[in-house]
């Protein structure tokens, strides 16, 4: 759905959309499995989350682990021998990996005219490994706010609101740091990263169309506060990016999905004056079916490109576990 999701998410899935959701997993646990390939399996996407209803569903925990990595990348470093000759025996491979672990908790928090209002938060642990390279570790927080009507939903979602920092550091051998330092390469010693606070708002309208047919729309705005963006609305101090998606359902059992988003401007491929400038979007399409408490969705994009389109495939489990009943 183009990443619209803030304001209709409503399962295990909330602790990385909008953790306000969870309170809507009601009853029994739930879990989840995504993975994703990038750039025809260069890089993996991996995702995995759970999320457990407590006091009489009116709160909820969840715990969600995400991965991102490029594997096997080749180390050069010593490829070339003092004697100017190519060794490919002294090639070895490492993995450049982003990991973060969330800590959700979510509350129902009252009714205000008949309308259910919900608040949650994230707190999230970031560390991210370069081969033995570099490590870093970040901490941060996210907030987020739902309010349900009957057939509208609101959703707000502020993410980073403490800034994540993510502290590096660096540890290279002796014969590694000779070599960047006789390739005139700089060797770092420690760094800070810093991720800027993000706003999400979100709506969206359920279409009952008939009994058994629902067509789901949403539209997010993403608020940006970095500074100027490529973005569909960019000033000095604030960039608004936007995202589309919609979804039609069959007796909640069969769903196809289809999105928009990362609306940028750029010159244009058939321009070979490199004067003309177009906008280029990422679209996206999907499909899924549940069965009792199994559910399986595929999603199919691209990363923007105009004349060379980068497919992924993002392929998503979920399961609803079913406690035993008392005698």
């Amino acid at each position: 759905m183009g990443g619209a999701q803030v304001a209709s998410v409503n399962d295990v899935t909330g602790g990385y959309w909008n953790p306000a959701a969870l309170v809507q997993v009601k009853d029994k646990p739930q879990a989840m499995l995504m993975h994703a390939d990038y750039f025809a399996g260069i890089a993996k996407y991996d995702y995995g989350t759970l999320a457990i209803p407590v006091q009489d569903n009116k709160r909820t925990i969840g715990f969600s682990v995400l991965r991102f990595s490029v594997d096997d990348i080749p180390n050069t470093l010593f490829l070339v021998e003092p004697d100017g000759s190519l060794n490919y025996d002294n090639i070895q491979s490492f993995s450049s990996a982003d990991y973060a672990f969330l800590f959700s908790f979510a509350q129902q928090y009252k009714e205000v005219n008949h309308h259910k209002i919900s608040i949650g938060a994230n707190a999230k642990v970031i560390y991210r490994k370069v081969g033995t390279f570099a490590k870093a570790w970040g901490f941060g927080l996210d907030a987020g706010a739902m309010m349900h009507g009957d057939k509208w939903q609101l959703g707000l979602m502020a993410k980073d609101i403490t800034t994540t920092f993510n502290a590096w550091s660096f540890k290279f051998t002796d014969r590694e740091k000779e070599v960047l330092y006789l390739t005139q390469n700089v060797i770092p010693v420690k760094s800070t990263e810093i991720t800027m606070p993000r706003l999400v708002l979100g709506g969206a309208y359920n279409f009952k169309i008939a009994s058994k047919f629902n067509l789901l729309t949403e539209a997010n705005l993403d608020f940006t506060f970095d500074g100027k963006r490529n973005t569909v609305i960019s000033t000095n101090t604030m960039s608004i990016d936007p995202h589309l998606g919609l979804e039609a359902s069959i007796q909640n059992m069969f769903f196809v999905r289809a999105g928009i988003s990362n609306f940028q401007q750029t010159i244009s491929d058939a321009d070979t004056l490199n004067q003309k400038k177009t906008w280029i979007y990422q679209p996206s399409i999907g499909a899924g079916f549940k069965i009792k408490n199994f559910s399986v969705d595929y999603a199919f994009t691209n990363l923007a490109n105009q004349n060379n389109p980068l497919y992924t495939h993002v392929f998503s489990l979920k399961l609803d576990i079913v406690r035993k009943k008392e005698n």
